[in-house]
């Protein structure tokens, strides 16, 4: 449910990227940081281990416009990769209007994907969502890469929901925006 602050007119939505470590999350938040103008944009915040990996989560603020007269404001989060992380996984989930799942396309991730999106459901369904009312997408990332799922494949193995899927490059950019379009939709579309 998204935060509405009527004094200020403003509506705030919380966007999470879920997924397994190193499939891209971060380099998603940090291309749009780079690429969006920087009126609209926050500070991008992240904490990371020694090994440049996230450890808490990384969290970006945009501006994106205006719905019935309110500001939006998008809050990018992405939780760490690592299962051992669960609870601070947890913490980022609370409150989540939409989730983009960034899964990894190389073959050798199938499992670490798997892995990742169970725990996502499990997190969802353990604190009580309504997933019907959560915008989700799955980002289907490194595409650049050889040695790849088919997005067929992939969609197979981990679209249960039907949900929409877009293919992308974090690294180059393809596909990051087209993705944060998608969910933002959605959660506009859900608050009615």
């Amino acid at each position: 449910m998204p935060l509405i602050n009527f004094a200020a007119r403003e509506i705030n939505y919380k966007i999470v990227y879920y997924g397994c470590g190193l499939c891209g999350k971060t380099t998603n938040l940090q291309y749009i940081h780079r690429k969006i103008n920087p009126d609209a944009r926050g500070k991008l915040v992240s904490i990371a281990t020694e090994e440049e990996r996230t450890l808490y989560f990384d969290f970006l603020p945009l501006t994106l416009g205006t719905v019935k007269g309110m500001q939006t404001r998008f809050h990018l989060y992405t939780v760490p990769g690592q299962s051992y992380y669960n609870a601070s996984r947890k913490l980022v989930l609370q409150g989540v209007d939409g989730v983009i799942f960034v899964a990894d396309s190389q073959i050798t991730r199938l499992d670490e994907n798997v892995e990742s999106y169970l725990n996502l459901w499990d997190n969802l369904l353990g604190q009580g969502d309504d997933l019907s009312k959560l915008g989700f997408v799955i980002q289907m990332n490194k595409r650049d890469l050889s040695d790849i799922f088919s997005v067929e494949d992939m969609n197979e193995l981990l679209n249960h929901t039907g949900s929409p899927v877009t293919e992308s490059s974090a690294i180059t950019g393809e596909g990051v925006f087209d993705t944060l379009k998608v969910v933002c939709k959605q959660v506009i579309a859900k608050t009615g």
